[in-house]
């Protein structure tokens, strides 16, 4: 379908998938398979300006929006979804410091993160603290100018790689999620260290560590908003980055779509080609409008997001759980179509498939958008009488 992209974002999309072809899909089994952090694509990217694409121009990026952001996502995510998820999160960790830094915290950190220098990540969830992100245990004391941060963050996308951390604590744990706030710690930072790199089912090119704080001091203008935001910091973050989830699940399943789609038509039985059986046919005509569906969802949303609206927590949602919830149907579809090639790693769709299943996990499980979609619906409801 046309989405009546501009010629900019047209560019934009072909460039991604430049990366993608020439530098990602030659060396994505590789990296699934040695479990190994993609630096090199990073620089790439970063080379590329694409890490700019959604920070502001008048701190170096090309003050492009949430659709730009999600045509890139959704190109890498065709190709590999742990290169993906790597570039997509350091957005996640990004959107604090945008939507909540100073005038002088973002001149201080959001140039070298739009020009590649410097990757972010973004610290929320905790043992017993992930869909209950209101059970975060982590404090921060305030003493005189600096903040003591101490506790465990898991689970933590690019994690032990990144220089920029934005991470929740309880500064007032009298007041449960009133009382959790957002600060910036960088890596180097005394009593900020990092646990084992988490050996994962999918994504095995990301990065996935625990962030140890103990006694870590950080200075009191490393706060993001004022005391007792950061629950909102939290939700707002992931209101703007649940999107590019979805895109990637719109790009992952063209990804294995288009293998399919490459196997079908190559593999004869019975004496004609497999795409010829209307059993295939029929299963190759619900993926693609599965995936059309949901890029036209994706798309949508992110232009919303674009136009300035505020109330997105529902669309984003929306997107979100749609998308990631078809792409685990079309990749496992796609392993189906190509039969025993499917389940083999000579093929990527078996990888695909795996690395799907994340996107129904992160960033808020499917489930708890549910959740959030209904609690919306509700609250339209009430309006509306």
């Amino acid at each position: 379908m046309d989405y009546f992209l501009s010629e900019e974002q047209m560019m934009i999309k072909e460039l991604a998938r430049q990366i993608a072809v020439e530098k990602i899909v030659p060396v994505r089994q590789e990296l699934d398979e040695k479990e190994e952090f993609p630096w090199e694509i990073m620089r790439v990217l970063a080379g590329s300006d694409l890490f700019g694409l959604f920070i502001p121009e008048e701190f170096g990026g090309l003050g492009k929006g949430s659709l730009e952001l999600t045509l890139a996502v959704e190109e890498l995510s065709a190709a590999c979804l742990g290169v993906s998820t790597t570039y997509a999160a350091n957005a996640l960790g990004t959107y604090p410091i945008l939507l909540f830094g100073t005038p002088e915290q973002k001149q201080k950190y959001l140039p070298d993160i739009a020009a590649g220098k410097r990757l972010v990540a973004f610290g929320l969830t905790e043992a017993n603290a992930g869909s209950d992100a209101g059970g975060i245990q982590t404090t921060a004391r305030l003493e005189g100018g600096h903040y003591v941060l101490n506790g465990t963050k898991q689970w933590i996308t690019n994690g032990g790689e990144a220089e920029i951390y934005t991470v929740i604590a309880m500064s007032d744990k009298s007041k449960g999620p009133r009382g959790a706030s957002a600060f910036v710690v960088e890596k180097d930072t005394p009593g900020f260290s990092f646990g084992k790199k988490e050996r994962k089912m999918g994504i095995r090119a990301s990065a996935t560590r625990e962030l140890v704080f103990e006694d870590c001091r950080i200075p009191r203008e490393n706060i993001l908003g004022r005391e007792g935001m950061g629950f909102i910091v939290a939700m707002k973050t992931l209101d703007s980055s649940r999107v590019g989830v979805g895109a990637q699940g719109v790009g992952v399943a063209q990804g294995a779509f288009d293998e399919a789609i490459k196997f079908t038509r190559s593999r004869v039985q019975f004496g004609h080609p497999i795409i010829a059986f209307q059993a295939i046919q029929h299963m190759l005509a619900d993926m693609a409008t599965e995936i059309e569906a949901a890029r036209a969802l994706v798309y949508h949303t992110a232009r919303y997001m674009d136009s300035g609206a505020n109330d997105v927590t529902k669309v984003s949602a929306m997107a979100k759980l749609f998308a990631t919830d078809m792409a685990m149907r079309v990749t496992t579809n796609a392993v189906q179509v190509m039969g025993g090639s499917g389940y083999m790693r000579e093929y990527p769709v078996e990888k695909m498939m795996r690395d799907a299943k994340i996107l129904q996990i992160y960033e808020g499980t499917n489930q708890i958008q549910r959740n959030v979609i209904a609690q919306n619906l509700i609250k339209e409801a009430a309006k509306a009488k």
